[in-house]
């Protein structure tokens, strides 16, 4: 046997047969224990080299966001984890600092405050670049049902019921490929998808929303930028009527808009 494994691994296509089954087999143990342990290894593994490959990139934006408007670079705030547990949420800020504060970004008509650079960083999606250090330190994940804000009462309540809330918020999910920001005028609709999520958390199946957000984000295919929408009310007793927060939300918007007509 030792001399078999000797002359196999003396030329060439032994070393290449060897080399496929141990691809085989770490390809077959991620498949099997995604969900366990594989999932989250890949996402520390990703989101490490996806911050060495954007530092510089990740720099050259905060300093256009730094020369386009007064604020910081970065924008932090606390979005609804897993089990809907707070966690710090990163991403480049794309708005002016008059912008209400924790208003649920479909509830809010950000035309107006929208900023030169942060219009193209949205459109091209690398406002969220930042969130591969959420990712990393694992508070997200890279596929997922999309972070949303505690003002969401109505899409909070609908994830609930399809138990969208028990996995880590992701940098990008099933509902993204399946609508993005168009989605978001549909909460129940949105919350579905999530939950279809949840139920088939696979390999193949991240894989598969991993490469079509890719094909997404370079046909800037789903993005409805400027309207507020209001959530659904339709299929859910938890969603008859907007949240205290998004009501608060509400007064916010027109006191920012009230100063601005003032001024």
């Amino acid at each position: 046997m030792k001399e078999f494994f000797e002359n196999l691994i003396s030329t060439w296509w032994g070393i290449l047969a060897i080399s496929l089954i141990c691809v085989f087999v770490w390809i077959l143990l991620s498949a099997l224990l995604y969900k366990q342990f594989f999932k989250r290894f890949y996402d520390i593994v990703l989101s490490f080299f996806g911050i060495i490959v954007f530092a510089l990139p990740m720099v050259i934006i905060a300093i256009a966001v730094k020369c386009d408007s007064k604020g910081p670079a970065v924008f932090k705030t606390e979005r609804v984890g897993k089990n809907c547990k707070p966690f710090k949420f990163y991403k480049f800020r794309s708005m002016s600092t008059e912008a209400p504060k924790d208003c649920a970004p479909r509830l809010l008509n950000s035309q107006a405050y929208i900023t030169k650079v942060g219009k193209f960083l949205r459109k091209s999606s690398l406002d969220e670049l930042p969130q591969m250090f959420c990712i990393f330190v694992g508070g997200m994940s890279i596929i997922g049902p999309r972070p949303c804000g505690f003002s969401e009462k109505d899409l909070i309540d609908a994830r609930e019921k399809y138990n969208a809330n028990s996995v880590k918020p992701g940098l990008t999910g099933l509902a993204q490929i399946n609508g993005r920001d168009v989605l978001a005028q549909d909460v129940e609709k949105k919350a579905y998808y999530d939950g279809e999520y949840v139920k088939n958390i696979t390999l193949w199946g991240d894989l598969k929303i991993f490469f079509k957000t890719i094909g997404k984000v370079l046909k800037r295919d789903g993005i409805k930028e400027g309207q507020a929408v209001k959530p659904q009310t339709e299929k859910s007793d938890n969603i008859n009527e907007l949240s205290a927060e998004q009501n608060e939300c509400d007064t916010q918007l027109k006191n920012a808009e009230d100063k601005d007509n003032n001024s």
